[in-house]
């Protein structure tokens, strides 16, 4: 009779699509008998065990859409190596509290100081958390927009752009973008304004923005606005993780110029201010 019972139970598993549930009611089946634990104990840890495996597909399923370039935790920071940074300001960004809110987060920095580390560790805790989650460079979201107006695909480019929770625009500035790329891209940000957040990464100051958008202060300053309305700005100053090993072994490299040590330090587009603190705060690492 038992048997006849188990295999019914697979049976009903199965139907309601309770595959990993159906893998494992067996061995709790036979812990509960050991254990002496009731029913309602064995469906209670059967039912847990189909939620946890839930979450950890779904989880593993949004890394693998997210297309990181690699997996990087907050862990894995060396915090000793950037002491400028504020541990405890990244640890409450980790919190995505920010997500929550719709506002943004630009990582300033010359290269190196680990921009990207940070932006992809953020990123993962935010598909453990359940958000969707895309991470592009910058150059290729530019080539990507140009292309999808050209086939005009470009509404179902924007769409399939400002649905996910966060999207992480990598090395802002490191290749410049065509006039009608940088039109493009505020499109984007015009979408995704209040809506859903933006995680930048860049090299360049504010006010060098015009240069990468092809000169167009009017376009860098409409992006900028939008961006920094409801934004945390953490400005990177330090050494740089690649030319770590480098200097151990060959001696310091040569000096950053000033821009490259504060990006936000440069100056920033007129008339509007360059950093607009309603609703965002401003972090000087």
């Amino acid at each position: 009779m038992e048997i006849l019972e188990r295999a019914r139970l697979h049976e009903q598993l199965l139907e309601l699509k309770l595959r990993h549930a159906e893998k494992i009611v067996d061995r709790l089946c036979e812990e509960g008998t050991q254990r002496s634990l009731s029913y309602t104990e064995v469906l209670g840890r059967l039912l847990d065990e189909e939620i946890t495996h839930r979450r950890d597909r779904g989880a593993d399923l949004r890394i693998k859409l997210a297309h990181f370039p690699f997996k990087k935790t907050l862990e894995q920071f060396d915090f000793g190596f950037q002491p400028g940074i504020d541990q405890r300001q990244v640890e409450e960004l980790a919190t995505l509290g920010f997500l929550k809110e719709a506002g943004n987060l630009l990582l300033l920095g010359p290269s190196g100081v680990g921009k990207t580390h940070l932006a992809v560790a953020l990123g993962l805790k935010a598909c453990l958390a359940g958000c969707s989650t895309y991470f592009i460079s910058a150059h290729e979201l530019g080539r990507r927009l140009l292309a999808s107006l050209a086939d005009d695909t470009l509404e179902d480019k924007l769409f399939s752009l400002s649905k996910h929770t966060l999207l992480i625009i990598d090395e802002m500035g490191y290749l410049p973008f065509e006039p009608r790329q940088a039109t493009l891209l505020f499109q984007l940000v015009a979408r995704r304004y209040e809506r859903n957040s933006i995680l930048v990464t860049s090299n360049k100051s504010f006010g060098q923005w015009a240069e990468v958008f092809a000169g167009d202060a009017a376009v860098a300053s409409a992006i900028l606005d939008r961006l920094l309305h409801h934004a945390t700005v953490l400005n990177i100053r330090g050494p740089s993780y690649r030319l770590k090993d480098r200097s151990a072994a060959f001696g310091p490299a040569l000096p950053l110029g000033s821009a490259d040590r504060d990006p936000a330090a440069a100056g920033s587009l007129s008339p509007r201010p360059p950093l607009r603190t309603k609703g965002g705060k401003t972090i000087q690492a």
